[in-house]
């Protein structure tokens, strides 16, 4: 008994396995999904990033070209403060107006992203719906066969 040679399941394995076809067109079907719903939602986000950073790059001109003029020489020392003050003033008003664009990009990839999870939803129930739909006929043909040989 302890020099009993151990069971080859390899075969029984080969032949369980071969009773119940796996179709590998389902898993790549869902891959290619899953790659083109990736690709749709990097979309998203590198058009967020890209209007992100040209405001950014504007914003900081802006600020540049006004902040010549603080540091321009002044004839009197009043002049200097309300120079500053005219900065300051332009520097809270451009913060709103470019805080009001990033909000819209946001906004925007917001409902991007939330009308592609809403198709990718609606394809991935179809998906479904139609493997199980194949599984089953699968299932079933395969028990009449079964029964069919029994009797």
């Amino acid at each position: 008994m302890a020099n009993a040679i151990p069971t080859d399941f390899t075969k029984v394995m080969q032949d369980m396995m071969a009773n119940f076809p796996v179709d590998a067109s389902a898993f790549q079907n869902a891959f290619r999904t899953q790659a083109a719903f990736g690709e749709k939602l990097t979309k998203v986000a590198l058009e967020a990033a890209e209007k992100s950073t040209e405001i950014t790059a504007k914003w900081a001109r802006d600020s540049i070209a006004r902040m010549s003029v603080v540091t321009a020489a002044k004839a009197e020392p009043a002049d200097y403060s309300k120079s500053a003050a005219d900065f300051a003033s332009a520097a809270a008003e451009m913060a709103t107006e470019n805080m009001a664009a990033f909000a819209e990009i946001a906004k925007k990839v917001q409902m991007d992203t939330v009308e592609l999870m809403l198709a990718a939803g609606k394809d991935a129930t179809t998906e479904t719906t139609a493997a199980v739909k194949k599984a089953t006929d699968t299932a079933t043909a395969t028990v009449k066969n079964a029964a069919a040989a029994v009797q």
